[in-house]
């Protein structure tokens, strides 16, 4: 019984799916130093953006414009992308769209202040970090006190990045703190509310 022949075998290579960074959205973006943040944090988004950052920054000394919309998630994740964004060198003009939450807000605050821009209905999200871990008691112990020097860590950016005092930030966070985007520049979170990308 015949299971394939050579014929067979270029007939799936023409099926498969193309490459997705060799697609004409792909390649506009790369030209013109777009990195785009959309949808959870996680470990592929880390390495992928992370992959664009330095690809970028080998590629020259312009600006590299990040934009995010995403719901937050997974916090060593978004530690990798905000510590990525100042490790790369040429300045990051970040652009937040939708909502900007958690996570996604602790990437926000790897651009400087003068280089954080929002669209106008952009909405963040700042809240403490958040726990589920089940197993032994003394498991959960150490795991508790992980997220309690997560939160005072992350407390202490935000009040670095914003301005704001950390007794302030404490309190906000204690529970979800949803920000509009004109009181995110009140906040110190944006510099500027834009509307089109000619502001940046």
């Amino acid at each position: 019984m015949r299971l394939f022949d050579e014929d067979d075998e270029e007939e799936k290579s023409d099926k498969k799916a193309p490459d997705p960074q060799s697609t004409p959205v792909m390649n506009a973006l790369f030209k013109s130093r777009t990195v785009l943040i959309f949808g959870e944090v996680d470990m592929k988004m880390a390495e992928r953006v992370s992959a664009q950052l330095l690809a970028y920054a080998a590629d020259g000394e312009g600006d590299i414009r990040v934009i995010v919309n995403s719901p937050g998630g997974h916090v060593e994740s978004g530690d990798t992308i905000h510590d990525m964004i100042r490790f790369v060198g040429p300045r990051v003009k970040m652009i937040g769209t939708g909502w900007v939450a958690s996570a996604g807000a602790h990437i926000f605050l790897g651009a400087k202040k003068e280089n954080r821009f929002c669209l106008p209905f952009t909405r963040f999200l700042l809240h403490q970090p958040l726990g589920g871990v089940r197993g032994q008691v003394s498991d959960i112990q150490i795991e508790a006190d992980e997220i309690i020097k997560m939160r005072e860590r992350l407390i202490r950016e935000i009040a670095s990045e914003t301005g704001q005092p950390y007794e302030k930030v404490v309190r906000d966070t204690e529970r979800n703190f949803w920000i509009g985007a004109e009181d995110a520049v009140s906040y110190g979170l944006v510099s500027k509310v834009i509307n089109s990308a000619s502001e940046v």
